[in-house]
């Protein structure tokens, strides 16, 4: 079978990346990186739609998730339905925002407008105090190199967040990392990449929300 332009004949290692239920910043589209917040009564509704969509869809043989809380709450949600458990990967938490925790972009805009309009070009640029999404892009490379070792052939879910789930889609397409500034990820979506050898890859899903009420 012909997938894009491509006519891969090895089985593929299927990621399928779901971002965690909100939080009490994500109504607000507040910058969360590395603040542990946990899942909000919403997000936890949120986590429990997509886990019982995963459920019924095609079989899942293992589940990693960032160490963050909103990220392993609703990996164990997922994992419970799937009668698996969650493991953990470090360098799938989310970019640290570093003096921008907590703010709106709007916010940060008015308080750092020169570091604001920077970080919003150029991938390079950390926000203060933070990590650049260069930085984030080299760790999640590793996790994802990590999965596809590890699980070659297999169907993984990975939970982690806005910021991860974009890099490995931009890397799937073979895009440049400023390509995430013009993807949106919403609360639980769930998004699928299928990884061959030779460095292709197909991506299946993105940003799909239709389980969410």
């Amino acid at each position: 079978m012909t997938l894009g332009w491509d006519n891969p004949t090895a089985d593929p290692t299927t990621t399928v990346l779901l971002r965690h239920g909100d939080t009490q910043l994500s109504p607000e589209h507040r910058f969360c990186g590395l603040r542990d917040l946990p899942l909000s009564a919403s997000g936890t509704r949120q986590a429990k739609a997509a886990a019982g969509r995963l459920a019924s869809g095609a079989p899942i043989d293992a589940v990693v998730s960032s160490p963050l809380l909103r990220a392993v709450a609703t990996a164990a949600i997922a994992a419970g339905e799937l009668g698996l458990t969650a493991a953990i990967d470090d360098d799938l938490r989310e970019t640290d925002f570093g003096d921008w925790d907590g703010f709106t972009l709007e916010e940060v805009q008015q308080r750092w407008p020169a570091a604001a309009a920077a970080w919003r070009r150029d991938p390079e640029q950390a926000p203060p105090g933070g990590e650049s999404f260069a930085d984030t892009a080299r760790r999640v490379d590793r996790a994802r190199d990590r999965l596809l070792r590890e699980h070659g052939g297999q169907t993984v879910l990975v939970v982690s967040h806005v910021t991860p789930i974009k890099i490995m889609l931009c890397g799937a397409l073979g895009a440049p990392l400023s390509t995430l500034y013009r993807l949106y990820l919403g609360s639980a979506c769930i998004n699928e990449i299928q990884w061959y050898g030779q460095g292709f890859a197909a991506v299946h899903r993105v940003n799909d929300t239709s389980h969410l009420p």
